[in-house]
């Protein structure tokens, strides 16, 4: 088992968000929806130091039903065996390892069976402010739900964003769409666990 630290996590990032609206029944369950479709978050996040570890990440996550702000991780990759391992064992969030590449403005990831997405993404100028936010991730770990909070502090900034999603891929689901809102959140402090 690879050691990882207790929670909280205290983590800084680089990430860039994408939200799109997709038909509900694509995704996930309990997703809440509108219509019929629901807004799926897309997110290539750069942990690094001063942060307690430093990987990187791809994920895709949706919102449900919660006291607060409150999303569930349908997928996520990370090159990390560390962040892989505690993820699964303390917040039952369910980490795969996959190949990811982050240069200034462009994210690639794949895993040893074929590519999942890339994106190229063009920053605005953003807020000079730190906001906090905090919201819930809520997991379900053989029918046990698992809620852990996460406080954050962003400055987001608006971006333009380019996507190319496998089709045949884990997010196929997206390929052929586009998001309908891009955000750049440089430097955000985040706390992860209680």
């Amino acid at each position: 088992m690879t050691p990882y630290p207790p929670q909280p996590w205290t983590l800084v990032a680089d990430a860039h968000v994408s939200i799109w609206r997709v038909p509900a029944r694509d995704v996930h369950p309990g997703a809440l929806s509108v219509a019929g479709y629901t807004s799926v978050f897309t997110a290539w996040i750069a942990y690094r130091e001063p942060g307690q570890l430093s990987y990187h990440e791809l994920l895709a996550a949706v919102p449900v039903r919660g006291k607060r702000t409150t999303c569930t991780i349908t997928q996520i990759w990370v090159d990390s065996e560390v962040s892989l391992a505690g993820g699964r064992e303390l917040w039952a969030i369910p980490k795969d390892l996959a190949a990811l590449q982050f240069t200034d403005r462009t994210c690639t990831a794949a895993t040893g069976d074929d590519w999942i997405a890339t994106a190229a993404f063009t920053p605005r100028p953003g807020s000079p402010l730190a906001l906090p936010s905090r919201f819930d991730v809520l997991q379900d770990r053989g029918g046990t739900p698992v809620r852990t909070p996460v406080g954050a502090k962003i400055r987001p900034g608006l971006a333009a964003a380019d996507w190319t999603i496998n089709a045949r891929g884990p997010l196929g689901y997206l390929a052929g769409r586009r998001p309908f809102l891009s955000l750049s959140l440089p430097g955000t402090d985040l706390r992860f666990g209680a």
